[in-house]
């Protein structure tokens, strides 16, 4: 069977336009969870159980409007096997920037394709590290807004950039979505995109 779009299970909008890049038509179906990490969780496990919550989560609200794969992602910033969330102001934002500074550090992505009752999984490391950063910087960068919901306090395809050195893996992962893992997990399940004709 071909599919000619698919349901993004996330409110994300770098997501949605990184689906838009490879050619990928869909629809949002966005899922509010608690993201909280459980404890004693382990990293990839963290942003795999919370990619199928994500999932299962938009197919009990599509209902029989599920008849198309759905794709969710969630995206952790890991470093020495702590997870650095969201910013909620701008003393969480430095603090996480400090640590980020001058240090390599790894973002995951763990990917969920459930369609038919069947769940498909991707996952996606990268190794990001930082130049230095100082507390004034950092500030000023949070005053931009752009850290405000971003995992890890930066967003690498924005003003973000600039505090990265060196990246060893996947750009689009380190936005939140691996291009290469999501467009081998659609192409099994027979979803159009930019090279294929209707």
């Amino acid at each position: 069977m071909t599919y000619e779009s698919i349901i993004l299970a996330s409110a994300s909008e770098r997501r949605s336009r990184l689906l838009v890049q490879i050619g990928v038509r869909h629809e949002i179906c966005a899922q509010h969870l608690d993201e909280r990490l459980q404890a004693g969780e382990l990293p990839r496990d963290y942003v795999e159980r919370l990619a199928r919550a994500k999932a299962a989560a938009a197919v009990q609200a599509l209902g029989l409007r599920a008849d198309r794969p759905v794709l969710a992602a969630d995206t952790a910033v890991v470093l020495g096997g702590q997870v650095y969330g969201k910013p909620a102001d701008a003393a969480e934002c430095v603090a996480i920037l400090s640590a980020l500074s001058g240090r390599m550090h790894e973002v995951m992505t763990g990917l969920v394709v459930q369609h038919a009752g069947m769940l498909h999984r991707g996952f996606s490391v990268s190794r990001v590290r930082f130049r230095a950063i100082d507390a004034v910087e950092a500030r000023r960068y949070w005053a931009t807004g752009e850290p405000a919901g971003k995992a890890g306090a930066y967003a690498i395809q924005g003003l973000g950039a600039v505090f990265v050195e060196h990246i060893d893996g996947s750009h689009s992962g380190v936005m939140g979505l691996p291009l290469y893992e999501t467009a081998a997990l659609l192409d099994g399940l027979g979803v159009r995109r930019w090279q294929q004709t209707p």
